[in-house]
C-alpha cells in the first residue's frame, strides 16, 4: 500500500529542517531557558512534580546560645613576654622582681601551661588556674588578687 512519505524525509539535508533560522529549534528559548529559568512561570508543573518544596521557607532553626570562651594566656607564654611588656609599658622590673597589672593586659584567664622562669609578681588577678599559681609561687613570684 502506497503512503505518502513523512515531511522530514523531505527536510532531511537543509540547514534548519524547517525551523527557520538556526536559533529557531535548538537555542535555549526553545526549551524554555538554561538552568533553573522559568521555575516559578512557565515550568511551574514541572516543579511541582520534580521538588514541591523549591519554593517557600520550611521549618525553622533553633537560635544557638551564645558561648563565651575567655581570652586565655599560658604561664610560659607570659613569662617569654615579660622584657617585651616592659619595653611597652604594660610591666615593671625593679632589678629582680616584674610587677603586671592584669588589667592592662588584654587577656581573662591565666592557665598553668609552660615555665616561668623569672620572679611574676601579678596584681588584679582574679580569674587563674591551680596550676598556674602553683608555678608562679615556686618561681618566688605571687599573685594577687583584685580588690574591690
Amino acid at each position: 500500500m502506497i503512503r505518502k512519505p513523512k515531511k522530514i524525509r523531505k527536510k532531511r539535508g537543509t540547514r534548519t529542517v524547517g525551523y527557520g533560522r538556526v536559533s529557531g529549534h535548538l537555542n535555549s528559548g526553545q526549551k524554555g531557558g538554561v538552568g533553573k529559568a522559568g521555575r516559578h512561570k512557565h515550568l511551574w508543573i514541572k516543579t511541582i512534580i520534580e521538588n514541591p518544596r523549591y519554593f517557600g521557607k520550611h521549618g525553622f532553626k533553633r537560635p544557638q546560645k551564645l558561648v563565651y570562651s575567655p581570652k586565655t594566656i599560658n604561664v610560659g607564654e607570659l613569662d617569654e613576654m615579660l622584657p617585651n611588656l616592659v619595653k611597652r609599658g604594660l610591666a615593671t622590673f625593679d632589678g629582680k622582681t616584674y610587677q603586671v597589672d592584669w588589667e592592662k593586659l588584654d587577656y581573662d584567664k591565666l592557665l598553668g601551661a609552660g615555665k616561668v622562669t623569672k620572679n611574676i609578681v601579678i596584681t588584679n588577678l582574679s580569674a587563674y588556674s591551680a596550676k598556674a599559681k602553683e608555678k608562679i609561687e615556686a618561681a618566688n613570684g605571687k599573685i594577687v588578687e583584685e580588690t574591690e
